[in-house]
C-alpha cells in the first residue's frame, strides 16, 4: 500500500458544493492521488478534508514514558521451550492490552523487505497509461489498484492510493499482475505466509488453545483517518517516513520505525472470535512533509471466495464459560464481508455491529 501524505490546505469555501460529484469526478480519472500530485494541485480537494472523530488529549509526558509499543523477539522459538513460553506470554500481553506489537528476528531477509517496498513504489511511479489497466473497484479482482476502497461511502477520503493483490488461498495468474512488482510480491508473500502461520500458532497458545487451532479454521485469505482492521490479523511493513499511530489509554502513540521489524495488529474479526480476549485497536497515519509514505500491509481476512468457509464464525467455544458468555452472535462469511465493504472506514469497529447487546 502506498500512502502519499501531504499537508492540509485551505478548504474550498464555495457555497455550492456537490461532494458526490467531486468524488465521482476523481474516481473517473482512474489516476488516484498520485494523479492529483502529477497534475500539480495546490489545494487539497475537499473530499480529503477530515474532521477528527476520535477524542484526543494533549501530550502527557508521564503516559508517554510509562507506555511503549511492545517489541516481540521471535528468535529461538523452535530451539528453546523456555523462549517460546516467554514469547507467547509477551504476545498475550500485547494482544490483550495493545492489539499492536512489532516483531524482530522474523526470518524474512532484509533484502526482501527492501525490494518489496521498492516494487510497490515503482508500481505507483509508473506512467498513468501503464497503470490505468489495473484501476478497478471490483473487489473480486485478484490484482488491482485504486484510491480508497470505500471512496463512495465515507464522509472524507484518505490521501492514499492502494495496490491490492489477493494471494491466498487462490493466487492470481502471474500474467494478471504488474510486471514491475510481480516477482517481488510473490517472493514476499511466500515469506509472510510462513510467518503468519507461526503467529497463528503463537496466538493460539496465548489463548490457551492447541497451537493449530487458528490455523485449522477455514477462513484465511491474504490480500486502511483512524480505523481498526476488519480481518483477523495484519502484518505491516512500513518505511522510514513513519506517521503511523495507535490509540491506547486515551492517547495517540507513534509506532516508531524499527529497521527490519514488522508490525502486527489484531483485527476486528480476531476480537470477535476471541470474545474480546484480544483487542482490535484504532490506528491512523498522520500526514507529513517527508515525501511519499510506502507501506505493505498483508491482511489475513475473510473475502469473497467461492466454495470456502460456508460455516458460521463466532466466539471460539473453548473460550466460553458461564463467567465468560458470548459477546457476539455468529455470522457467515458472506454477511461479514458484505458489511465490511458497505460500511467502509467510518471510525467504528466492525465487530461492534455483531454484538449481542449494544
Amino acid at each position: 500500500m502506498v500512502g502519499l501524505n501531504n499537508g492540509r490546505t485551505q478548504q474550498d469555501d464555495s457555497s455550492e458544493y456537490d461532494m458526490k460529484r467531486e468524488i465521482q469526478a476523481f474516481d473517473d480519472t482512474t489516476a488516484g492521488v498520485k494523479g492529483l500530485l502529477d497534475a500539480g494541485i495546490t489545494r487539497l480537494p475537499r473530499i480529503f478534508l477530515h474532521n477528527q472523530y476520535v477524542a484526543e488529549k494533549k501530550s502527557d509526558s508521564e503516559i508517554v514514558t510509562k507506555f511503549s509499543i511492545p517489541v516481540i523477539n521471535l528468535e529461538g522459538l523452535r530451539k528453546s521451550a523456555a523462549q517460546r513460553v516467554y514469547t507467547v506470554r509477551g504476545i498475550k500481553d500485547a494482544c490483550e492490552n495493545w492489539g499492536y506489537f512489532q516483531i524482530v528476528h522474523h526470518e524474512i531477509p532484509s533484502i526482501v523487505l527492501e525490494k518489496v517496498l521498492e516494487g510497490v513504489c515503482h508500481f505507483h511511479e509508473q506512467d498513468f497509461d501503464v497503470k490505468k489497466e489495473f484501476y478497478s473497484r471490483d473487489v473480486t479482482r485478484k490484482f488491482s489498484y485504486n484510491s480508497n476502497f470505500d471512496l463512495h461511502k465515507t464522509r472524507a477520503d484518505n490521501w492514499r492510493d492502494t495496490l491490492s493483490c489477493a494471494i491466498a488461498p487462490n493466487p492470481p495468474d502471474p500474467k494478471e499482475m504488474a510486471e514491475v512488482c510481480r516477482d517481488v510480491l510473490i517472493k514476499y508473500t511466500e515469506y509472510v505466509m510462513k510467518l503468519a502461520l507461526t503467529l497463528f500458532e503463537l496466538l493460539s497458545e496465548a489463548l490457551g488453545l492447541n497451537p493449530n487451532h487458528l490455523k485449522d479454521m477455514e477462513y484465511l485469505a491474504l490480500g486502511l483517518s483512524s480505523h481498526t482492521d476488519g480481518g483477523f490479523l495484519t502484518i505491516l511493513l512500513q518505511d522510514q517516513v513513519g506517521g503511523l499511530q495507535v490509540f491506547h489509554e486515551s492517547q495517540w502513540f507513534d509506532v516508531p520505525f524499527l529497521p527490519g521489524a514488522l508490525i502486527v495488529n489484531i483485527g476486528d474479526l480476531m476480537q470477535l472470535i476471541t470474545n474480546d480476549k484480544f483487542k482490535s485497536v484504532h490506528h491512523r497515519v498522520l500526514a507529513t512533509n517527508a515525501g511519499p509514505r510506502i507501506s505493505v500491509a498483508s491482511l489475513f481476512i475473510m473475502h469473497f471466495q467461492e466454495g470456502r468457509g460456508s460455516g458460521l464464525y463466532g466466539p471460539i467455544k473453548k473460550l466460553l464459560s458461564e463467567e465468560n458468555p458470548p459477546i457476539y452472535w455468529e455470522t457467515s462469511r458472506k454477511v461479514y464481508v458484505t458489511y465490511l465493504y458497505s460500511k467502509g472506514l467510518d471510525g467504528t469497529s466492525l465487530s461492534s455491529h455483531f454484538k449481542l447487546q449494544k
